[in-house]
């Protein structure tokens, strides 16, 4: 229920995405769906099932496996002034196309001293926990978000998976949007947003007066639990889900960490050179006399994904990593 009381819908992440899909083809005929398996047979991970009925070939291109030429045609008709969105199976097949990302979707309106703009939408699902191994598992969305010229969205609970498409199909420049696989079943209420749907600004998802919980995608429901967990404990924690990750809401972290004085950053990525460390090294630049301890890190353990179950479970961030972290700079 929003805050005004009305009831929204209830859906899950991946039938919010593919209505956000929808709504953008029937919006603008400059836009059109393509990547891999995207038509007949409705997605990798079924996002948009039945879109090729609604739409035709035309406007629902499946293309050949070959990540670089397809992306690589989706920024030739963003040229040409068309508003494609371009799925991209896995985060990990995405490196197949890095060339054409950095070097050409990023790098064009600067180089062509502002005549090329590049409006181009990149969909992919990211992150691990569903045994799919270490060739479909990583989270290296934080390496897309080193990447000036882009924006790099995260969307985390099915109101952001519903809502942030629109504005992201309408932005001049590239944007990358990581889909968390283990988010697509999960349901939630969605509302008709109120007002154009903010990229530029981080989420409260839980306002707290103890320690900031900062992360986004697939780590936020865990973050959630652990604030749970903590809050039954006397613990009161602030949950941030960054939202949008390039370009990354400054003030909204180190408003947070003014308030709470204490931070645990929790990215599923590697820890080395990671999201987490961004976060942490602009939280020591910016807030350090607002810190009585220590910025905690909980990232995945610096191995390729396994497939095993309880290796994989070990891997990853979990709610008592979180916890434990808490426990670290406030006890």
């Amino acid at each position: 229920m929003g805050a005004d009381g009305a009831q929204g819908a209830r859906t899950t992440y991946r039938e919010a995405m593919r209505e956000a899909l929808r709504e953008a083809l029937h919006a603008d005929d400059r836009v059109f769906l393509m990547g891999e398996d995207v038509g007949r047979y409705g997605g990798c991970f079924g996002v948009s099932l039945g879109l090729l009925e609604e739409f035709g070939p035309e406007r629902v291109r499946d293309t050949p496996l070959s990540e670089s030429a397809f992306v690589g045609a989706g920024i030739g008709a963003a040229l040409a002034g068309m508003r494609p969105v371009v799925e991209i199976m896995t985060v990990n097949f995405s490196l197949l196309a890095l060339d054409q990302i950095l070097n050409n979707a990023a790098t064009l309106l600067h180089m062509s001293g502002g005549q090329l703009p590049v409006p181009l939408v990149i969909r992919m699902t990211t992150g691990a926990g569903r045994q799919l191994a270490a060739q479909h598992s990583h989270s290296l969305e934080g390496w897309y978000a080193h990447i000036p010229g882009i924006r790099v969205l995260a969307p985390a609970t099915v109101e952001d998976a519903r809502h942030m498409l629109a504005p992201a199909v309408a932005d001049p420049d590239p944007v990358l949007i990581f889909e968390h696989g283990s988010l697509y079943n999960v349901s939630g209420e969605v509302l008709p947003p109120s007002t154009p749907v903010d990229l530029d600004h981080a989420a409260i998802r839980r306002p707290g007066t103890d320690i900031s919980l900062i992360t986004y995608g697939g780590s936020l429901p865990k973050a959630l639990v652990a604030a749970d967990e903590l809050a039954a404990q006397g613990i009161d924690a602030e949950v941030i889900d960054l939202r949008t990750l390039r370009p990354l809401d400054d003030a909204a972290i180190t408003t947070s960490v003014a308030r709470t004085h204490r931070a645990v950053v929790i990215d599923e990525a590697w820890r080395t050179g990671s999201l987490a460390a961004e976060v942490s090294a602009r939280i020591a630049e910016e807030s350090f006399y607002d810190l009585d301890a220590p910025v905690e890190r909980v990232c995945s353990a610096e191995v390729p994904m396994p497939y095993a179950r309880r290796l994989e479970e070990a891997a990853l961030p979990q709610v008592a990593d979180i916890v434990a972290a808490v426990h670290r700079a406030v006890d």
